[in-house]
């Protein structure tokens, strides 16, 4: 049984009217609430046209909405100051009322020699990409000590925690990772687990089996053990109410990127999910039948990158009509 479900964005927009595009997002997250979609999470895209900053993106969401969960899928801490960006999340959570999803990852900024020299001038060389980034953002949004002064000078007083703490929020922090290491990782370290159509290669070349492993690898790490929280960000386009445009979009959409699901791909090897389309009984039956959608009950469905506007809206609108109860999911009205 489905108990959340929630959807991914990347926010794309024309770099002529960048505000229309980030309008569009908002309006998009604005209508998931309407539907009763327990959540919704903004991916992170920096030089492209997709949305660089969720955190402000979310801000502005959280006074637009009241109930929606809002999460980022995910912020990769290799172009972030973790003490900077946990005044950010914390202030956000509090805009929100308790109801922001940090998801976090690792490791170099992507096509890090080419823009090494514009992030980090002077420490390239020096910056440490590996999991203690996460743990200095988890140090600060917890509220322990970050600095060992503490009091008043002049009229102006200090803090040795990170301002404003949000005490709820390090619960809600979540680590996104496709590999047996990194499940482990964020088992341990009591964070909960994002999961998406891309996983690692490592002992198999089944999708659903790795998902599976990673699943299984972090609830064994966790201290909640099987209650530890994990979403799912499979790509999935229900097309009950699809006009018959809509519908070959779609089916051109998911063929065009079927290739790269058959084999691991790079020097990385990372094994790629099927794109799934067609009607909600099809999704579901097709959900039921995949080995780590059966060991949870939370996803977050991300949303094909270039479709319209028109097109999120009756894709949001079968997944939460059709879909949603299809899994045994009732809306959070």
């Amino acid at each position: 049984m489905l108990r959340k479900l929630g959807f991914l964005t990347i926010g794309l927009f024309d770099e002529a009217d960048p505000a229309r595009g980030h309008e569009s997002t908002l309006e998009i997250i604005e209508l998931g609430e309407r539907l009763g979609f327990d959540s919704a999470w903004l991916r992170h895209r920096h030089l492209q046209f997709g949305i660089s900053s969720p955190v402000a993106v979310l801000a502005a969401a959280s006074q637009r909405t009241s109930r929606i969960e809002l999460g980022t899928a995910v912020i990769p801490l290799g172009w972030e100051n973790p003490l900077r960006l946990a005044e950010d999340l914390a202030t956000v959570d509090l805009l929100s009322g308790g109801r922001l999803n940090p998801g976090l990852s690792v490791g170099p900024p992507m096509n890090f020699d080419r823009v090494k020299d514009a992030i980090y001038p002077d420490t390239a060389d020096a910056e440490d990409f590996s999991y203690a980034r996460v743990e200095r953002l988890l140090s600060s949004v917890r509220g322990e000590q970050v600095t060992d002064f503490e009091g008043t000078v002049g009229f102006e007083q200090f803090s040795r925690r990170v301002q404003p703490h949000s005490p709820g929020l390090a619960s809600r922090l979540w680590y996104g990772g496709g590999s047996l290491r990194s499940a482990q990782w964020a088992g341990e370290h009591g964070m909960n687990f994002l999961t998406s159509s891309v996983v690692k290669a490592e002992e198999s070349e089944d999708f659903a089996e790795i998902q599976l492993s990673h699943v299984r690898a972090f609830r064994a790490a966790h201290p909640d053990g099987d209650k530890a929280r994990v979403s799912q960000g499979l790509v999935v386009i229900p097309t009950d109410s699809a006009s018959a445009e809509q519908r070959a979009k779609y089916r051109a959409y998911a063929e065009q990127r079927t290739p790269r699901t058959r084999s691991p791909q790079g020097p990385a090897r990372m094994m790629f999910a099927p794109d799934i389309v067609g009607s909600s009984a099809e999704i579901a039956e097709r959900l039921e039948g995949h080995a780590a959608f059966r060991e949870i009950d939370e996803v977050a469905f991300a949303l094909p990158f270039t479709f319209d506007h028109d097109d999120y809206v009756q894709i949001l609108t079968d997944m939460a009509t059709h879909l949603g109860p299809a899994l045994g999911w009732r809306p959070g009205l």
